[in-house]
C-alpha cells in the first residue's frame, strides 16, 4: 500500500504524523495547535501530517488552516482523501442472554493534510 504523503519517493523522510483525535479534542484544541506550531517552528521538522478521520476531518482541515494563516502564508498544503474500513466489534449488553457476538465492517471517510515549509529555489 502506498503512503499519501511521498508517493514513489522512499528516500525522503516520513512527516511527523499529527493525528487529530489525540490533540484536538473539545478541551484540547488550542494546545493542539501549540503543538502542531512548536513541531514546526522549533522541532526541527519542515513537515507534518495533520490526520482526522471521520467527525475530526473538520477539525484536521481548521488545524492546517490556522497553521498556514499563522505563518502570514510561508507555510503550504496538500490533502489527500481516503476511505478507511473500520471494523466494529459488538457484544451484547447482559452477558445472560443468549445474544451472540457480531462483527460489523463499515467504511469512514478520511483525511490527511501535508503542512510545509516549501523548498528554496
Amino acid at each position: 500500500m502506498s503512503d499519501p504523503r511521498t508517493p514513489g519517493m522512499s528516500s525522503v523522510p516520513q512527516a511527523a504524523p499529527v493525528h487529530t483525535d489525540s490533540i484536538s479534542g473539545s478541551r484540547d484544541g488550542p494546545r493542539g495547535l501549540a503543538r502542531c506550531q512548536k513541531l514546526l517552528e522549533g522541532g526541527g521538522h519542515r513537515e507534518i501530517c495533520v490526520h482526522g478521520l471521520g467527525l475530526a476531518i473538520n477539525r484536521a482541515i481548521n488545524i492546517a488552516l490556522q497553521l498556514q494563516a499563522s505563518s502570514q502564508g510561508v507555510l503550504q498544503l496538500a490533502a489527500n482523501t481516503s476511505t478507511v474500513e473500520l471494523v466494529d466489534d459488538l457484544e451484547p449488553e447482559d452477558p445472560d442472554e443468549a445474544g451472540e457476538h457480531l462483527t460489523r465492517t463499515r467504511n469512514n471517510s478520511a483525511i490527511h493534510i501535508k503542512v510545509f515549509y516549501p523548498d528554496p529555489q
